[in-house]
């Protein structure tokens, strides 16, 4: 903010392991948009380290930087960030353009993707042909599209309905159970329940960081079922 520094994040130590599904929470003004934005490599932090795949990240240039967000990272949004001109085929098959994949081969993983999120019929549709939650499901596929080494959704239910939501959120879970690593950003407590792992922030601090008791609960009853 010109010459004067706004200290957001305060010596915070954050360990996220292959396949967790971790929730971060926190007010406005907590630090979390900022922790999300330097784990997605849109920012880098002034100090510290940021060690992504046993790459540090904090010391990479803005090309090294994009395509790293390209290789490791899928970003699903609140506003879906869907281009309007392109149909949600070309919208999902998007990031393998930018990694130099072929048409054909592109398309064929779009179509893949598309499938596991059970939106196949809708492929020639543009954004505007599609409701809230669809063009979510199609932001979804093209997070997924590039097999990233994490999903990084920031309040991936924030314009959508308590269905939709609900609908969205199973996704991600079946995502999960395939192995993903997610990192979600909300501000709200039924969204976050959804994670295995949640860590609230308050002024820039990590103010807690523990399981979720209530998706532990659920999966002892699961075992006892089985």
């Amino acid at each position: 903010m010109g010459k004067n520094e706004l200290e957001v994040l305060k010596g915070i130590s954050l360990e996220i392991f292959k396949n967790e599904y971790v929730a971060l929470m926190g007010p406005s003004g907590s630090g979390k948009s900022t922790l999300m934005n330097i784990i997605g490599c849109l920012d880098t932090a002034s100090a510290g380290s940021y060690i992504l795949s046993e790459k540090d990240v904090s010391k990479m240039t803005d090309n090294e930087l994009a395509e790293v967000r390209n290789q490791e990272i899928g970003f699903v949004f609140q506003q879906f960030n869907l281009l309007p001109r392109l149909t949600a085929l070309e919208n999902v098959a998007l990031p393998l353009v930018y990694a130099g994949m072929g048409r054909r081969q592109r398309n064929e993983k779009a179509r893949q993707v598309m499938e596991m999120v059970s939106l196949t019929d809708r492929s020639h549709h543009k954004p505007n042909e599609l409701s809230g939650g669809q063009c979510q499901r199609v932001a979804i596929a093209r997070a997924l599209v590039n097999d990233p080494s994490i999903i990084l959704a920031d309040e991936p239910t924030g314009n959508l309905d308590t269905r939709t939501s609900y609908e969205i959120m199973e996704i991600f879970d079946k995502i999960h159970s395939a192995g993903n690593t997610i990192v979600l950003v909300t501000h709200e407590t039924d969204i976050a329940n959804h994670a295995r792992r949640i860590v609230r922030l308050r002024d820039g601090m990590i103010e807690s960081d523990a399981p979720n008791p209530d998706r532990h609960r659920d999966l002892k009853e699961d075992l006892v079922t089985v």
